[in-house]
């Protein structure tokens, strides 16, 4: 049913993808540390042959595959054993030629293994005591289980796991970037992890024996649309060059480089593609780049401010026009007809009290993309019920008299709405247009998820790094915006306070 739902989204919009000669290369990468790296690894390999993009975190499986579907982007690294069980959705290991197959009928082709397996397992605290096994966790009921929301929703992570050892625990979903912290901090007892984790070896965390074989090869490799290699022969040339040449070493001092020194994830890739030329012999040595640590207002006020200020007004200035557009006529709607009134108010608080990320994951599929289309309708949505209601309340406000001297005067409904009614309520309205644009600052931060750009950005790059500087960098450029949003509304509200004042 999933593939199906891809092959629809491609299908939708995959005219996006037959781009002409001398394009963009679109790499992706997920949200997590080493798919940073590697997404940054690419796009630093192809940037000498081709125009090249990163679209970094765009979220889970799901959302990237769409993205690759749909011609968003050409390729992102994945693992082997995703590929086969989470995207083919296939009960068992498939060989090699059957997976290609398979992914050729969707447009797709997996190539260029990287020379590392990153699987997945469980880890608990280290000490002497506690499960050296999986198989020992069915007899400890009480652990508290921690696992990144992915794990407990992949065909081949907890649904699986916890049937092939018959785990009686139910886990609590945590986000992979703090769950390392919240293990030491005994707040869980087991998370998910991946092999290749710098944290592991910080930490002294043990990892669980798979003594049953639940978990198959994950090795890291390149999945991409199959007119790639043609639309881009001399960075896909490139690109193939990395083919073995990244050892589970590697990749490990990589995580570490982020997730320990503090370097971003373009100096880690540009360190390592320094000391790993092509003509270099062989991979796993540890990457060699100097240690820099950027402060707060280093990470604040770097390259990407503006245009990530640029993206974030883009969509908090589009979403509050449309919802002006939708949302006022309305609220005009549930101040003329009573009977309306409650459905118009109820409808539009129901869609308020879905949460943001589960809205996003509905209108996926809905509108067939990813990106600022649905983030845009997600804040559309958010931003409904404030416009809606004051325009309503500032609508009924308007004192009877002056409709009654407006129908004397021979005046239509319509002219009685635009000259009277609606420039008396006018104050009552910006307060909701103002209420509307400040929390659709905040909740724009989503769009980052889905790759719409934005603040968000350095917030999901905070969350998979646990670095509270780069959560900063993104929650205090938009407050701050949200601060001069309620100013500017404030003048607005003062001006259009005093208008309806001066024409009597």
């Amino acid at each position: 049913m999933q593939g199906r739902l891809f092959v629809w989204l491609a299908l939708l919009f995959g005219g996006a993808a037959c781009a002409a000669p001398g394009d963009t290369l679109h790499v992706g990468s997920k949200r997590f540390t080493e798919s940073y790296i590697l997404g940054e690894v690419l796009t630093q390999t192809a940037a000498p042959h081709a125009k090249v993009e990163h679209l970094q975190g765009m979220g889970n499986t799901a959302i990237v595959l769409a993205a690759l579907q749909a011609g968003r982007i050409d390729v992102y690294p994945e693992y082997l054993g995703t590929i086969d069980l989470e995207i083919l959705k296939h009960a068992q290991a498939a060989p090699l030629e059957q997976i290609r197959r398979e992914l050729a009928a969707m447009g797709l082709g997996v190539a260029v293994p990287l020379g590392f397996n990153n699987t997945y397992a469980l880890a608990v605290r280290g000490g002497a005591d506690g499960p050296a096994k999986l198989s020992e966790l069915a007899a400890l009921p009480a652990l508290r289980f921690g696992l990144s929301h992915e794990f407990i929703g992949r065909a081949d992570g907890w649904p699986g796991l916890s049937k092939r050892y018959g785990l009686p625990q139910r886990p609590e979903g945590l986000d992979h970037g703090i769950a390392y912290e919240a293990l030491m901090q005994r707040q869980v007892d087991v998370i998910d992890i991946y092999s290749t984790d710098a944290k592991i070896r910080q930490y002294g965390l043990r990892v669980l024996d798979d003594d049953r074989a639940y978990f198959p090869r994950y090795d890291a490799m390149l999945l991409y649309r199959l007119d790639t290699p043609a639309r881009f022969p001399a960075a896909w040339k490139a690109i193939a060059q990395l083919e073995g040449r990244i050892g589970a070493t590697d990749m490990i001092a990589m995580n570490a480089a982020a997730e320990i020194d503090g370097q971003s994830f373009a100096n880690v890739a540009r360190g390592w593609l320094a000391a790993h030329q092509p003509q270099a012999a062989g991979a796993g040595k540890a990457v060699q780049a100097p240690l820099v640590r950027d402060g707060l207002l280093a990470k604040i006020f770097d390259k990407n401010l503006w245009p990530l200020t640029r993206q974030h007004l883009t969509l908090v200035l589009a979403a509050v026009l449309l919802a002006c557009v939708v949302g006022i006529p309305l609220g005009v709607l549930a101040a003329e007809f009573p009977r309306l009134r409650q459905v118009v108010l109820g409808l539009t608080g129901v869609l308020q009290t879905v949460p943001s990320l589960a809205l996003l994951a509905l209108l996926i599929p809905l509108l067939g993309m990813i990106g600022t289309v649905p983030a845009l309708a997600a804040l559309v949505v958010y931003a409904l019920l404030p416009i809606v209601r004051n325009t309503c309340t500032g609508l009924l406000q308007v004192p009877a008299g002056l409709r009654l001297a407006a129908q004397a005067l021979g005046l239509r409904p319509m002219q009685r709405l635009i000259h009277i009614e609606l420039p008396l309520a006018l104050p009552v309205i910006l307060a909701g247009v103002k209420t509307a644009a400040v929390m659709s600052v905040g909740t724009a931060t989503i769009a980052a998820f889905i790759g719409a750009g934005g603040y968000g950005e350095r917030i999901t790059i905070g969350l998979a790094l646990n670095d509270n500087d780069m959560l900063l960098a993104g929650a205090i450029p938009a407050a701050l915006l949200a601060l001069l949003t309620q100013a500017a509304f404030e003048l607005l509200e003062r001006l259009a306070s005093r208008a309806p004042s001066q024409r009597v």
